[in-house]
């Protein structure tokens, strides 16, 4: 069964834009799993025009989940990484001024500084995550990195299955079947929405978890989000491919 991670960025966006506390994150956060989510993510920048580095430190003790955390490993959130111990730390090279994620690790380029996170962040007990785009090679530099998992980069599949493309699944589909291979976890996220989550679960084998914030939160503002945090799960298990 795939598990639905939902990211909360947005809703410190929406707070942020006053100035105050609403809404209020820590209450969204522990709203978010009583509604169904099986794990909370969020994604805190070096600017903090979101999620807050003291957001991360809040949610700590209300998330009795899974707790993700991403982000571009730069000492300040490493250290913050190592002091929570998040279920899960999910590594991606933003540059410091990107909007959103827009790109995976070169992770043949990168080998050697991705083995070290990874290495003291599983020494922490801490399970690793690398954002990756759909390339076999790349896949097979994950594994070389000693990561637990891999995250598949799906803004191309979204835009492909927008435009009618459904062929565009296909380098998902290898990549996860070459992970499992491999014996990497296969978790994704990017442009994932209502729309085409059931068919790109369909299509990936053992996918362990979906993280989505943009589109469930956008969905939310017309459907509710107890209501879309359960049309996801109810997708996902229709959809799941083991």
């Amino acid at each position: 069964m795939t598990k639905l991670s939902v990211n909360i960025n947005k809703i410190a966006t929406l707070r942020n834009s006053r100035g105050g506390d609403t809404p209020n994150v820590v209450q969204f956060g522990k709203d978010v799993q009583r509604f169904g989510a099986e794990g909370v993510t969020i994604h805190p920048r070096p600017d903090e025009r979101h999620i807050t580095y003291k957001d991360a430190y809040d949610l700590k003790p209300i998330v009795y989940t899974e707790y993700n955390i991403e982000g571009n490993p730069i000492k300040k959130f490493t250290d913050m990484v190592l002091e929570l111990k998040p279920t899960q730390v999910t590594l991606v090279p933003d540059a410091i001024d990107a909007i959103t994620s827009n790109a995976g690790w070169d992770t043949i380029k990168h080998k050697d500084f991705l083995v070290e996170m990874i290495a003291e962040f599983k020494r922490n007990d801490i399970r690793t995550s690398i954002f990756v785009d759909p390339d076999l090679k790349q896949i097979e530099g994950a594994k070389a990195t000693g990561t637990d998992r891999i995250e598949l980069y799906t803004e191309a599949f979204a835009h492909q299955y927008s435009l009618g493309n459904k062929a565009g699944i296909k380098p998902y589909t290898a990549c996860a079947e070459l992970a499992n291979q491999l014996g990497l976890g296969v978790n994704a996220g990017h442009d994932l929405s209502l729309d085409n989550i059931k068919f790109f679960a369909e299509n990936i084998p053992g996918l362990l978890e979906v993280s989505i914030g943009h589109a469930l939160i956008a969905e939310s503002l017309y459907l509710g989000i107890e209501n879309v945090i359960n049309m996801y799960k109810g997708k996902l298990a229709v959809g799941s491919r083991q």
